[in-house]
Parts: C-alpha cells; structure tokens; sequence
C-alpha cells in the first residue's frame, strides 16, 4: 500500500499553487477516473488536491446565446439543463450516452475531457504502452486492437480517445478556459487534445498543476439542429466503437452548414473538416452523405482487426446526416 497524502483545496489558485509545486501531486474532482487508475497502479500520485469545493459548478448561459460550463458541474446536471437541452442537443445526448446514471452524477466535466484511454495495455500496468512509460513499445501495434483508433494515429500509439461529450465540444468549436500558475490561459478544442506522433504520453498542452476552470460553447444556430449518435457492442454503459456528433442547417435543399465530429475512431476527438468542406453548398441527400464520409475516412489507418470501423464510421455519419434531414432513425 503506498501513503497518499490528501488535503481539500479551497479556492483555486491553492489548488494550482499546491499541485504546480509538487510534481507527484494531482487535482482529485469526481474520481471516477482516476480512482480507478489509482487502483491499477498506473496513476501513483502521492499527494491528491480535493478541488469539490471550488465554486465552478455554474451551468450558464451567456448574453449571446453561448454556454458556459463550469469544471466541476456534473456530467448529469448539463445534461439535464434546460438551455443545454434546447440550443445544443447534441451535448445532452453525448452525456446521457456517456456513462451510466450513476457515473454521470459523480464525474465532472472538466474530469471527462481529461480522462485516460481504456486500451488494456495501457490499463494493466504491466504491458508494455508508449503511454504508462515513453518508450517502452505500443502492445496494441500488434495486439488485441478491435476497439482501437483508425485515425490520427502513429507508430507509437493508436489508442482511442474514449470521451463522448468531447466529440460534442469538438464539432461546436469549444474553448477549455483554465488556470495555470502563470495565470488564465484558453485553449481551442482541437488545440486541447494532441495527436500522439512520438510522444503520446502528452495528450495535453497542460502544464503540471494547470486546472481547468470552465468550458465555453459560442453561440451557434446550427446547434439547435443536432444530434449525438453512438454505435457499440451493447446498448448501456459501453464505449464507442464510432460515434458522430452532428450539427446540420439546411436551406432551399442545400447544406448552408454543418459541424461534424468522428468518436470512438480517432487517437482524439476528430473534426471530420473534410466532410465538412465536401457538404457546404452541396445538396442534402444520402449520396453526398456517404461521398463525404469516404472522403474523411481515406486517411485512416487500420490494423486487422479493427479495419471494420472505417465502415462503420462513414454509416454512422450518414445515418447522422439523413436522421438531421429526417430521412433516417438514431437507432
């Protein structure tokens, strides 16, 4: 049994002050993640920073119709926002998906964006993984790879990003907002999560100690047109094998916008800005759907046994896309 040191943080700069200062140290919210990996032996931090009492819980909607959520909001109570759930569908639904009931009243928001991949290798303390231990090898290379990533990745990892809610954020431009010891910082979305290429131990441009405070979703039409379509092997509590988060604004029978996200595919959530590119000013119908979908997916790099999701990726996009147009199901 190894000693941890825990203390209870009561406002933020504290918190960053204590956790920056310590380099074996960690910011402890919903725990849903990281107990787990405490577990496993794969996180061994010594000293864990309690932050449940910092006042950033706030789910608030901002005077241009944007939305603000606070890291420690729970993923159950934006779900259930009545302004989330009417201008940006797709992030309720990514949330309801996300996890079991009993998860989603635990785990923070700021929390899901930063949890860990669930590739075993990763997770069993022992195998080698570029990850755990930079270096050492990725087992999954030449592994059990089913659930794992078809895009963005390298010779050094292909492990797949497991947030869904982040796949929302991604496909309506998101800001993460934190606070790092030199002060308050605001990254993109897409700026947020790294893609792995010989480094893939740093999924973040976090520095040690830098919390994340909110996230901010800008004002955006097409939002309220949206959805968040998951595929897995079983209906309740299990990852995405491919996923779409999908905004869609049609006029006169042409596509004038569209926000498109790939989960469950990709080393980080993936912004499909070739099918978006494809879409603008094209008409709405199945064939540009699946043209589209081809489109993005021609990058991808799969392994045997996971080649299958490049497939079911561009079907899930288009069921996406015909389900917004009113000519297909969500399930």
């Amino acid at each position: 049994m190894r000693p941890i040191t825990y203390s209870r943080a009561t406002d933020a700069a504290s918190a960053v002050a204590t956790v920056s200062a310590d380099p074996t140290s960690d910011f402890l919210a919903g725990g849903t993640t990281e107990v787990d990996l405490l577990r496993q032996n794969v996180l061994t931090p010594r000293r864990l920073v309690d932050i449940n009492d910092l006042p950033l819980t706030g789910i608030e909607a901002l005077p241009d119709g944007g939305l603000r959520i606070g890291a420690l909001a729970r993923m159950s109570e934006v779900a259930a926002s009545p302004f989330v759930r009417e201008r940006f569908p797709v992030i309720s639904q990514a949330l309801e998906l996300g996890a079991s009931a009993q998860l989603r009243h635990m785990a923070s928001m700021g929390g899901n964006l930063l949890q860990r991949v669930r590739c075993s290798y990763f997770r069993d303390a022992e195998s080698p993984c570029n990850k755990r231990e930079p270096g050492t090898g990725c087992s999954a290379i030449e592994g059990f790879s089913r659930g794992h990533a078809v895009l963005g990745t390298s010779e050094h990892c292909i492990a797949t990003h497991p947030s869904d809610v982040a796949v929302a954020f991604m496909a309506l431009d998101a800001r993460v907002h934190t606070q790092s010891p030199g002060g308050e910082r605001v990254y993109p979305i897409d700026d947020f999560y790294l893609l792995p290429g010989d480094s893939p131990h740093r999924e973040h441009p976090l520095e040690h100690g830098e919390l994340i405070t909110a996230i901010e979703v800008p004002a955006m039409p097409v939002a309220r047109h949206s959805l968040y379509l998951k595929v897995r092997d079983r209906e309740s509590y299990e990852f995405a094998l491919a996923s779409v988060a999908a905004a869609l604004s049609i006029v006169d029978g042409t596509i004038a916008d569209v926000r498109l996200a790939l989960g469950g595919v990709a080393t980080k959530p993936w912004r499909a800005m070739h099918a978006e590119d494809f879409l603008i000013g094209a008409s709405a119908q199945r064939d540009n759907f699946a043209h589209a979908a081809r489109v993005e997916l021609a990058v991808a790099r799969p392994t045997p046994m996971n080649a299958f999701k490049i497939e079911l990726a561009q079907r899930t996009l288009v069921r996406a896309l015909e389900t917004l147009t009113g000519n297909g199901s969500p399930a």
